[in-house]
């Protein structure tokens, strides 16, 4: 091949491949906002996926917040004897604000609403995290009694009920905790959309 020629053939092959790399632009567009577009796509995704945990942390959090509440209910209508199931420790009751910041999580998912997000997080402080916490204090000296002496004197279906109810309050703390965390994160993100959208 003459000299001329094949510089010709590796100018041809070096705008080949520079075209190949750069990839199919859309219509109407110099390829500018592919950058921009791949953040949006991004977010889009990473939304979704943390939605989805949060929703399965959500319906956790639901049947812990039944079973508090139909052993309150059994308790008050005395449904069944106090011998089966004890009566509910004082913790359990403002336990039950914890329906606040479920529903205003629940609220806030489908429509991406901020203010009700934030509202979710500052509640499960309140009502979620908090009660636990005091549950922990309050049924402390009950466990060490039973830990020392073998000793219980309230039940849940023949089991120790401070027993049961710290096994709640660590499965609960757990959730409560991936809530918030997740939360946190989702909010980061409609964040960072929002201010996406203000720059374009």
């Amino acid at each position: 091949m003459p000299a001329v020629n094949h510089g010709k053939y590796e100018f041809f092959l070096q705008i080949t491949t520079m075209a190949s790399r750069a990839g199919p632009r859309a219509a109407g567009t110099d390829g500018s906002d592919f950058q921009h577009r791949e953040r949006v796509a991004s977010h889009y995704q990473m939304s979704v996926a943390l939605k989805s945990e949060i929703r399965k942390l959500n319906i956790a959090h639901a049947l812990i917040w039944l079973l508090m509440a139909t052993q309150v209910m059994v308790s008050q209508l005395s449904l069944v004897s106090h011998k089966v199931v004890a009566s509910p420790y004082q913790w359990e009751y403002p336990y039950l604000l914890s329906i606040v910041p479920l529903v205003f999580s629940f609220l806030a998912l489908p429509r991406n609403n901020i203010s009700y997000l934030v509202i979710s997080m500052i509640s499960a402080g309140l009502f979620c995290v908090a009660p636990l916490i005091h549950g922990s204090m309050e049924m402390f000296p009950v466990a060490h009694q039973l830990y020392r002496h073998g000793k219980a004197y309230r039940f849940i279906f023949g089991f120790p009920a401070v027993t049961v109810m710290y096994l709640v309050i660590v499965i609960a703390v757990q959730v409560h905790a991936w809530q918030i965390y997740y939360s946190k994160k989702l909010l980061d993100q409609w964040f960072t959309g929002t201010q996406e959208k203000k720059k374009k």
